[in-house]
């Protein structure tokens, strides 16, 4: 619903010309109001001009887009390449531009509050996520800094010190850039803060050089995922020479731990990593996926002095010890998303799962047991260990042979679930030919029979529909959830994998010649 005041702004944005022009005359707090009429119906120039010109101490994207009393439409995750560029060549023109009819008060910009989605609303369908920002609000402050350099820069200009708030995504095709925007941050207007940092396909050494630039005592969010071969003795090494006293959240990568292989040595290390994590005193999130952490995970976790909201230890091998001491430990209480992908959780430690379900269904809001062995004659057993969790927004279990007869029991208790509002379910086992056997390969992912896929779908639906759950989202992505920062940085991902396999098969080549 729309305000009259709102649809007055629009009115006024969408002649973009005459808008440009009557700037100098528009009172401080209407600028709030025609940013986001002007995010909304995507005028490039006169978003560029509102930044440009824009009169207020701060400028948060998160705020500005999100839901007001003049329009309750959060707008934060159109993340519109035509609005997103304006805004940032509107911000080093704040620079720039003088004189200017308002007096400059600009200090901080907040870009964090930019969610980037799957599917997006914005008429010129043209996206600009995460990397692409990185990307541009680097370039800009270079740009900036050799202007001023080379011209002849208003005094005015030299004395702006704006501090722009971003979430960073650095990958090997844009480190160069970004680590020479850093490196010059105190020496331009715009200073780059980095409060999240995402690094995918880089290096072991370039991401020790470039996340000491951040300024690590400011970064809330860590995420170390993708071809970064960060191991156990590398994190030691960065938790020994880095503090990070803010953050929050921790990401990393694939196969950092491997307990497997422990030596004496190398149980001190990871006690001593524990004893680093626990003087994190706000770290409430913690991703671990497809580590080897079997025996393990009371030794990392029960040094830390806050509570987890978040554990992703998908995938981690980990046995009944594991389960028990999270069930019983101080975190169970208090969290509010929980990923145990990859564990027969209801064959190898039922008793402690539905123990640890039971202690968090009071907060619980996400839940994914993928790949879980959750077979039909178990469902009962998770409809009863569901029940309580009555805040449960989201509930992923793909990759579990359950059949279309089990998937329609339990949707109907599904149904409620007050405040579920996302569902990503299996193929059902009576699809896949009779010889499948789980877990599925990805060469056999998709040899199901789709036309009687389809018919459960819809009796699927059916029963959404007969319990008024038309608000809940279902779904089967076969690979896995949409991931903004991978569909970015795809086409380099590519590259990187093909040329790892290149240079797999010169070793193996190499190796049969010297034999």
């Amino acid at each position: 619903m729309k305000s009259l005041r709102f649809i007055s702004a629009e009115a006024f944005v969408s002649n973009a010309e005459f808008a440009r022009k009557s700037f100098g005359g528009v009172p401080h707090n209407l600028f709030p109001l025609l940013f986001k009429a002007s995010y909304l119906l995507e005028q490039g120039e006169v978003i560029h001009d509102l930044v440009e010109n824009w009169p207020l101490v701060d400028f948060n994207m998160g705020k500005l887009l999100g839901a007001t009393v003049d329009y309750q439409e959060d707008l934060s995750n159109r993340t519109c390449a035509v609005c997103l560029e304006s805004c940032l060549t509107g911000l080093r023109d704040y620079v720039l531009n003088h004189p200017s009819p308002y007096e400059k008060r600009l200090k901080v910009v907040d870009l964090t509050g930019i969610k980037d989605v799957e599917v997006q609303f914005c008429e010129c369908k043209k996206t600009m996520g995460r990397w692409a920002r990185t990307q541009l609000l680097a370039k800009l402050s270079l740009e900036l800094l050799v202007y001023m350099q080379q011209t002849q820069c208003n005094p005015g200009a030299l004395k702006i010190s704006i501090d722009v708030l971003i979430d960073l995504f650095v990958t090997e095709w844009n480190y160069e850039l970004v680590v020479q925007a850093l490196s010059k941050k105190w020496y331009c207007p715009l200073k780059i803060c980095c409060v999240a940092f995402r690094s995918d396909n880089l290096a072991l050494q370039k991401f020790f050089h470039i996340i000491k630039l951040t300024d690590p005592s400011l970064l809330r969010k860590l995420e170390i995922v993708h071809n970064v071969r960060l191991e156990m003795e590398h994190l030691e090494i960065l938790f020994n020479t880095i503090h990070f006293p803010l953050l929050v959240s921790l990401t990393l990568p694939a196969r950092t731990f491997n307990v497997q292989r422990f030596t004496a040595a190398d149980e001190r290390m990871l006690t001593n990593i524990g004893k680093k994590m626990g003087e994190m005193m706000q770290l409430t999130e913690l991703s671990m996926s497809f580590s080897i952490l079997t025996g393990r995970l009371q030794k990392l976790l029960s040094p830390l002095k806050s509570p987890l909201k978040m554990l992703d230890v998908s995938n981690c091998s980990l046995n009944h010890a594991d389960m028990a001491y999270l069930a019983n430990s101080f975190h169970a209480n208090h969290l509010e998303a929980l990923d145990l992908s990859g564990h027969n959780i209801t064959d190898l430690y039922p008793s402690k799962f539905f123990k640890l379900l039971g202690h968090s269904s009071s907060v619980l809001r996400s839940l994914t047991l993928e790949d879980c062995n959750i077979q039909d004659t178990h469902v009962n057993m998770l409809i009863l260990g569901l029940s309580p969790c009555q805040k449960l927004q989201e509930f992923k279990f793909l990759g579990n042979p359950l059949s279309s007869q089990a998937l329609k029991h339990l949707f109907t208790f599904l149904c409620e679930l007050p405040m579920l509002k996302t569902v990503e379910f299996p193929v059902p086992r009576d699809c896949y030919p009779i010889d499948i056997t789980y877990p599925i390969d990805d060469a056999n992912l998709c040899r199901f029979d789709h036309r009687k896929y389809e018919s459960v779908t819809e009796e699927l639906n059916r029963i959404l529909l007969q319990a008024n759950r038309e608000d809940m989202k279902v779904s089967t992505p076969l690979f896995g959830s949409y991931d903004a920062a991978v569909q970015e940085t795809n086409n380099e991902l590519g590259a990187y994998l093909i040329k790892s396999f290149k240079e797999t098969l010169e070793k193996f080549t190499t190796s049969l010649d010297e034999l």
